[in-house]
């Protein structure tokens, strides 16, 4: 039986789900509703112009916020086949308030209907609209982090990528939370799955299969839809990445924080024993959850407040 951490016990009657395209589409049709904006929260929605049409993104930002603030660019999970910045609202109004900064969620394009490079080209169109505008918003336009959770990370780190070779807007961090970053995890046969939870190789295989167009695995990948596919990571920005060790993407995130590293790129890796994919979304309430949490917000706050 797999070690789980003790406050992550009751995983083990988690069932082994796989999503597919029935689930995926269920999931769809689930409607979030937005919970009630806290008085010292201001909330809006703003379309902005991207290569394929308007992006919508959520802004939040503290009220008594009056001065030039960072501000965080996050990419909500979902395998790249579903979700939106609602799944992360609370995290996204904590980050604001407790580090008093502007938070901006973007909802992306999802596969099938837009597969891979698609979700990247809208957080690209966010991102260039966050700092365009940011003397209007109140966003010091040199401490722009961008950041995100299991696809979301890895769009994020997909975005760190394109926005370096575009050469227009340099992120000052890249906050990865259990991302998804490489295509390959799929073919591989030697991983032991007995405490994978939530995210399942099943899951993997038809999300990377159907955000990227075809089998994945194959010798050639667009490291805009799998970045762990690049070759050369230099001259990226700082980034902070947390996974737990029994997350499927366990050994991919290890590998991109080393090669990071490798390439001279400051990168921080947080490792929680005896964590699953998820698992501080589902167990939210719990010490290893508050302190997963705690530990980004401190990551974050040392890049976006560094004294010279």
């Amino acid at each position: 039986m797999p070690k789980f951490h003790p406050d992550l016990r009751r995983a083990r009657f988690i069932p082994p789900l796989v999503y597919g395209p029935r689930l995926v589409a269920a999931m769809g049709r689930l409607k979030q509703r937005a919970p009630e904006v806290p008085d010292d929260m201001d909330i809006e929605d703003v379309l902005v112009p991207g290569s394929a049409g308007d992006v919508s993104i959520r802004i939040y930002r503290p009220t008594s916020l009056s001065r030039q603030s960072p501000a965080l660019l996050w990419m909500h999970g979902g395998g790249f086949l579903f979700g939106s910045p609602l799944q992360d609202e609370r995290s996204s109004i904590d980050f604001a308030r407790e580090l008093n900064i502007s938070v901006i969620a973007v909802t992306y394009r999802l596969a099938p209907e837009a597969p891979a490079p698609a979700a990247v080209e809208d957080a690209y169109a966010a991102l260039e609209w966050v700092s365009e505008n940011a003397a209007d918003l109140g966003i010091d336009n040199e401490r722009i982090a961008i950041g995100g959770a299991s696809a979301g990370g890895g769009l994020a780190a997909s975005l760190a990528l394109y926005a370096h070779d575009r050469g227009e807007i340099t992120p000052a961090f890249q906050l990865l939370v259990y991302p998804m970053l490489d295509d390959r995890t799929v073919t591989r046969t030697d991983i032991d799955t007995k405490g994978v939870r939530v995210w399942t190789p099943g899951s993997n295989r038809y999300a990377w299969t159907t955000y990227l167009g075809h089998e994945p695995g194959l010798p050639e990948a667009n490291p805009y839809a799998a970045p762990a596919r690049r070759d050369d990571l230099s001259d990226l920005p700082p980034a902070w990445i947390g996974v737990g060790d029994l997350d499927l993407f366990y050994d991919e995130d290890v590998a991109y924080a080393q090669r990071l590293q490798a390439s001279d790129v400051p990168c921080e890796l947080y490792v929680v024993k005896g964590a699953f994919h998820g698992f501080d979304a589902l167990f939210s309430k719990s010490r290893v959850a508050t302190e997963f949490w705690r530990e980004q917000a401190g990551a974050l706050h040392r890049a976006l407040f560094r004294t010279p």
